[in-house]
């Protein structure tokens, strides 16, 4: 998580993460922005406030990225900046270390 924070959110959104909250069993942790260059120029619609999480893209690419070094992780937003928070907080939790899985292999 410290690579996803210090070093991908850098080269890709010239942002930094802090990774906190971890739980007892060192499997979910909290990654904290303090600016997110995606919603630089958005106002989210008063009817939408409570509904919309406009950089939900972030998550998937989170799971995308960990899903590909064979991690399965939940990535949801608890906290928003467009929804009057003071900085953003995206949880990931680890589901399940995958195994690498050929098409010779028994079973």
């Amino acid at each position: 998580m410290e690579v996803v924070a210090k070093q991908a959110f850098r080269m890709f959104l010239g942002v930094y993460a802090d990774v906190t909250n971890w739980d007892d069993q060192m499997q979910s942790c909290s990654l904290i922005l303090k600016d997110n260059p995606l919603s630089d120029f958005v106002v989210l619609p008063p009817l939408l406030r409570n509904e919309l999480w406009y950089s939900n893209v972030l998550t998937g690419i989170i799971r995308g990225a960990l899903e590909m070094i064979n991690l399965k992780v939940r990535a949801t937003f608890q906290r928003d900046t467009l929804r009057g928070d003071p900085e953003i907080e995206i949880r990931v939790e680890l589901l399940e270390v995958m195994t690498d899985r050929y098409e010779d292999d028994d079973e």
